[in-house]
This record gives C-alpha cells, structure tokens and sequence, in this order.
C-alpha cells in the first residue's frame, strides 16, 4: 500500500431528508432552513450549560468529560478510581450505541451531567443519554459540495461552552449548535475547500473563543490556527502557521536531537535566492489536533503538520517554518511566543501531530519545571519548558530507528520510522503520579520515493509516495516514558500498528484499543495487561471515563481506521463494572 492509498481527496455532497414522518408529540422533525440542516429528535429532558470555571476545573472533575482531551492541559487523566486495577478484570458492557455511519471513528465524546455528545465521520452529532445510550437528538451536517481532506472523512469531536456545541466539518465550516436541542446557531466558512482545506479536529472553547486549526498539509494549503467569537462566529485573530518572511528559517543542519539530516544547504540557498520565497502561500503546515490552553500564562499551545509538498523539497527551499514545531501563542491575540522545530526541511512527512500536554517535570537542574510535551512521528516524546520552548529532554526512541535521515529517492530509500510514525495524531496521556506519559505507537517500514510536483491546485501533492514494505512485520507499541528521564519504563507491542490514543485513570489503569477489535486496559505502574474486550471493529480512538448514578464508565468509539485500512463499523461501547 502506497502513501497515496492513505490519503484520499473526495468530493461529497450529503442531503438531509426534507420531512420526517411523525413523531411523539415531546419530538420534533425539521427540514432544512436556508440550506443548513438541523436535528432531528427530541430535544435532551434538562438544561445543558457548561461554565467557564467547570471547564477550568475540567481535570479534577470526576462527574463529566468536558474536553476532548479531559482538559485544557490534555493530560487525559481521569481523576476517579471506582474502576481501578484489582477490579478492571471485572468490567462489563453497559450499552452499546450504533450510528448510521458505517465509516472510521476517531472521535473523543464528551459528557455534560449524564449527556453524551458523539461524532461521526461525515459530520453527524449524537445527544445521548450516557446511562441507558438512548438517543436524544441527532445532526447531520449539509455538506457542501465539495470536500478536500486527508486520510479519512473523520471528525475528533465537538467543544462545548455554556449552552453552545461547536464542531469543525470537513467542508471547512465551524458550526455552533443548541447544546439541549441541536438546533444550528450560526456556522462560519474558515476556508475555502476546493483549494484542499478540510477540518477534522476537535475545536477548544475558551474565555469567550473558539479555537480551531486546519488540515491540508498535502494539498498545498498555507496552515493556520484561528479564533472565531463563541456567541456570533465572528473571526477574531488568525496565526498563520507559514509565516510571509522568515519560513526559510535558520537553515538548520541537525534534527532536535541534534542528528544530521542530510540537507544539501547550499543548493537550497541557491534555488531559495533564485524563487522569490513566495511559495509560503501553499507551504502547507496544517494543525491536526486541538491546542492546550495555560489560562494562568494565557497561552496556546499546539503542533504544526509536514510542509506541502510532503516529499519533493526542491519547491520550498529553507527551514520550512513553523511546520513540524511546536508552537506557543498569545490566547487573547493570537501572537507568536516561542516555536521549537523538531524536523527542519521535512521530506519525510515525520511531522508533529499528536496534541501537546502541558504538566510538570523534571528540569535539567533537577528541579520541577512547567513543561509542554509532545509525542513525535519520530517515536521520541519532546519536553519544553513552558515559558520558553527550551528543549529539557527528549526520550529514548519508543520505535525502531534506522537509516535516519535517509534521503528519499526515485526507486525508493528505506528508512524507519515510516511515515506514520511513532506516535501519529494519537493523543497521549500522563500520569502524575507515576510520572510517566502513555504513548501508541506504530511501525511500519517504509521506502520513502521522491518525483518532481509543482503545485497542483488544491489537489493532492506528495511529490512522491511512501510505501510499505510487505515483507516487514507491522505491529504496535503502547509505551510508557518517564518524563523526568526520558527513560522508557515498560512497553506492551500489539499485533497491529497503533493509532488512536490513550486514557489514563487514577484507578491505576491505561485503556488503549487496537485495529482488530480489541479495547485493553493496562497497570499503569508496569504495563501488565488485566482486561480486554472485543469490540467487532477496529478502535481507533480515544477512550473517555465519567461518572453517572455514583457509577463510573469508560466510552470508546469502534468504528476502523481509513489511514490504516482497520475493519470499519458505527458504535460507542461504554463499559462498566457489574
């Protein structure tokens, strides 16, 4: 399977039915008004409003899920214990709830006071009751009529904030919804699809804000990060993740952990002199996942993707700012802080994805230190100090290393990690009490292929391919990094490639799921499997926990993955003990 079978650019137009037929009298049926389609169902039997404070304190909040990621630091530590390691081995099925997109899922729910809010691919929400699984409401996105997206038409989540649901679609739209009722409050046009922008991550809502980036990375879009007013859909601030002047950067020779990339500088400079340096307008530099939010520092932290085009570097000489970075940013205006570039020149499509977790460790003085880390395509997990963006650590590699940095060639160069990583957009989790952070990770060798592309228009643009070996084993990694060291404390490999991400829980458990079908649960101390379930499609997303009824449950949607081809199907299984 080549890199080109992973990415698919689709054009999609999805009607909503115009009537229903009747309904209870406590229901409601609606058409489409003015083009843009509602919910149909019943309205939810409460009041649904998240406060500014309860989404602050969403990372000692036991009852709910109110970020995608748990909290605005991400760690995905759920703070309860009533399922816990000496009881896990114990947990049952409490529902499951089927959709009627038969299509990949790697969606985060989130649950409101007993409420769940699920997405699908193409765009669907569910409202449902997060005891029983019966269904509330249901919103189905009017797509537009033509769609441009990378690697699968899936949807990570929604935000919630007060009584409005937000989600990104892959038309490039941010729509904000009645949270009880589903009804569309506004939608706002982000992008312009046909020239390849899509969105697929969960946005973050805060102080007023909805934030929420861009994918487009392989169709020659110029990145961004953007903030829209909660209440109207009103853009506030923009950050370009390509900046105008300065993308050529410092012509770095090493990676961040200071290995040569092979980079023939000279030449560069030479075709960057002689380009005129416009080609940031489509250098790519999508941000696929949700930043974290320090409100004490009031900043945004978040990964920036590979440049466009992914393997052909002759079309953008120089660094290739701020693609495959971290990046800190002014939450009130958007303002550049600091960025970090772990894969100057990218031609590897090693680029930085999983989201960024802000938390505490260990500095070079041996003294504690806020931190914001994140998990690489590389398999290393990065540590930066928070203010600055200076590199503390990095870890030992959690995948194979070999033949880096390689350059891709015509017949095909070999070098591990492929393209897909180590970690790929799978969120990680930390534990601050085992001080460890929880990564999935992949490997699948690769021969990464270069061919001359100019810039084809909003269409895929790989200037090359990268293709799987057939003849290398594929299979997975749950590793567990210590992130005062570096050191790798346990791992557990899987049959299968892991993409989908972590849940970590103060009951001294890790719940991962895998391709095939299996959901596991893991001590959290020294890896040692204590439970597994098969789901009957691949769980390629990350699982969520909250209470209800003084009962915990754990959610997780299996639905396959399109990137790496695992079984599809259209449920969310959420599981409890007896």
């Amino acid at each position: 399977m080549t890199r080109t079978d992973m990415l698919r650019s689709t054009s999609v137009a999805i009607s909503v039915a115009a009537a229903f037929a009747a309904l209870p009298s406590a229901a409601f049926a609606q058409a489409e008004i003015s083009g843009q389609a509602v919910a149909t169902g019943m309205a939810v039997p409460k009041a649904v409003s998240v406060s500014q404070r309860q989404l602050d304190a969403a990372d000692g909040d036991s009852a709910n899920f109110l970020h995608s990621n748990m909290n605005y630091a991400q760690t995905r530590y759920y703070p309860a214990d009533q399922i816990n390691s000496g009881n896990v081995a114990k947990l049952r099925p409490a529902f499951q709830f089927q959709t009627e997109v038969l299509e990949s899922m790697e969606t985060a729910p989130i649950v409101v006071d007993g409420v769940m809010y699920v997405t699908t691919s193409y765009n669907h929400i569910y409202a449902l009751d997060a005891v029983t699984g019966k269904e509330f409401w249901h919103y189905k996105h009017k797509m537009g009529a033509v769609t441009t997206y990378c690697c699968g038409p899936n949807n990570r989540g929604v935000a919630i904030m007060g009584d409005k649901l937000y989600m990104g679609t892959l038309d490039a739209k941010l729509v904000a919804l009645d949270a009880k009722t589903g009804k569309v409050l506004w939608a706002t046009q982000i992008a312009d699809p046909e020239a390849g922008y899509s969105e697929t991550m969960a946005p973050v809502a805060v102080n007023g804000k909805v934030l929420i980036g861009t994918n487009g990375g392989e169709y020659g879009i110029r990145g961004f990060v953007k903030a829209y007013d909660a209440n109207d859909g009103k853009l506030l601030w923009t950050f370009d993740t390509v900046p105008a002047k300065g993308h050529e950067g410092v012509w770095a020779v090493n990676d961040a952990t200071n290995r040569n990339m092979k980079r023939d500088i000279a030449a560069e400079k030479a075709q960057f002199a002689k380009g005129g340096g416009d080609f940031y307008k489509t250098l790519g530099g999508g941000v696929w996942m949700a930043p974290a939010i320090d409100k004490d520092a009031n900043m945004a932290f978040f990964v920036v993707g590979n440049p466009s085009p992914d393997l052909y570097g002759a079309e953008r000489p120089g660094d290739n700012l701020y693609t495959d970075s971290i990046v800190a940013v002014d939450l009130n205006t958007g303002a550049y802080k600091w960025h970090y570039q772990y894969v100057a020149h990218d031609v590897w499509d090693l680029d930085a994805v999983s989201p960024v977790i802000l938390t505490d460790a260990m500095g070079k003085d041996g003294k504690m230190r806020k931190v914001a880390i994140h998990g690489g395509k590389t398999g290393h997990v990065y540590v930066h100090d928070r203010a600055t963006g200076e590199l503390i650590r990095f870890s030992e590699a959690m995948v194979p290393q070999e033949n880096m940095w390689v350059l891709p060639t015509k017949d095909g160069a070999r070098m591990l990690p492929g393209a897909n990583g180590g970690v790929e957009w799978s969120p990680m989790a930390v534990n601050p009490k085992t001080r460890l952070a929880y990564a999935a990770n992949l490997h699948q060798p690769m021969t990464y292929h270069v061919e001359e592309a100019k810039y084809p228009g909003g269409k895929l643009w790989l200037g090359g391919a990268f293709k799987v070996i057939a003849t290398e084993k594929q299979w997975g990694r749950l590793a567990a990094v210590n992130i005062d060291t570096g050191k790798m404390e346990w791992k557990f490999d899987t049959e299968q490639p892991l993409i989908g991400g972590v849940l970590a829980t103060a009951g001294n458990l890790v719940f991962n799921g895998e391709g095939n079908g299996l959901f596991r649960a893991f001590d959290a101390k020294n890896g040692k499997m204590l439970w597994e379930y098969q789901c009957g499609a691949g769980v390629n997303a990350p699982a969520v926990s909250y209470m209800a009824g003084g009962k915990q449950y754990v959610a997780v949607a299996a639905g396959g993955n399109t990137q790496l081809d695992f079984k599809r199907g259209n449920s969310v299984v959420v599981f409890a003990l007896p």
